[in-house]
Parts: structure tokens; sequence; C-alpha cells
């Protein structure tokens, strides 16, 4: 089956101002998995921005995080994006704008150099303006492929 080439896991539910503040998605075990794709989807919100980044962590609580380096992917306008560009341990700040959309991929080798097999996405608002939004991941390059996957968040 193709569906068990991903598994797609909810780890920021859809809310009204989903980036206010400092907000981190849920931990991911990606310990069978090979790589992470990040969907951020914003909605209504023309006036907020965050400054995006990605977080290796020692375990699920998470007892230490590192920021890594990632790539990510831009789309305000439809569904153009623009090219694949890599992001700094320090991440990126979001466009200003309603309905756009950020791929943000994590590398298996971007955890193996911080010894860590956990990662989560982190938005930190830099302009205040409520956005709409969730976030989804995507993982792939499974160790193990099942009809149903294990869970990944623990």
């Amino acid at each position: 089956m193709i569906d068990e080439l991903n598994h797609v896991v909810n780890v920021l539910s859809p809310a009204t101002n989903v980036f206010g503040g400092a907000v981190p998605t849920k931990v991911i075990n990606m310990k069978q998995w090979g790589s992470a794709c990040f969907i951020v989807q914003c909605g209504v919100g023309a006036v907020g921005t965050a400054t995006i980044t990605v977080e290796a962590c020692s375990d699920a609580t998470p007892t230490l995080t590192t920021a890594i380096p990632f790539l990510f992917q831009e789309c305000v306008t439809g569904d153009t994006y623009g090219p694949i560009t890599q992001a700094p341990a320090t991440g990126f700040t979001t466009a200003a704008a309603s309905n756009k959309v950020y791929k943000v991929f994590v590398r298996e080798q971007s955890l193996a150099l911080t010894g860590y097999s956990y990662v989560r996405l982190k938005s930190t608002e830099v302009i205040v303006g409520a956005i709409a939004g969730s976030v989804v991941a995507i993982l792939s390059k499974g160790r193990f492929i099942n009809e149903v996957p294990s869970t990944v968040l623990v």
C-alpha cells in the first residue's frame, strides 16, 4: 500500500492564535524513521510573523534540546513554492501574509550529529498578530514498514 510509506502525525492542532508566544509542537520519536517534513499551515492572519526553528530532543519530555539546521520551502501564493532553502539552527522568520504554507524538512543526518533521536518544531512570535493554523508532520523512510505504524508520540 502507498500509505505504508509515510506516517502522518498531528503535532500542533488547529487553533485561532496557534503561533502566539513560544509554541513547540509535540515531540516525535524518529528512531524508526529516516526523515520528517513538518507542514506549517497558516490561514487567516495577515500581520503576525514567527521564527521557525527545529530542535533535536534528548527524549520525549524533552529534557535537553539542541537547535539544528534544516531545509524549508515557502508558499505564499496558491500552490506556488519558492526554492528549497537551507535554514541555520537559528531558523527563519515567516512572511506577514494570510494563507501561507511552509514545508520544513528534517534530515536524519542533522539529528545524528546531536546524538538525539527525537525532534520537534518550535515557533516563536516575532510580530504580534493572531494567525490561525496548525502543524502536521509527515515521516518517511521507515525502517520497518507496517500497515498500521507504531506511534511516534510517546
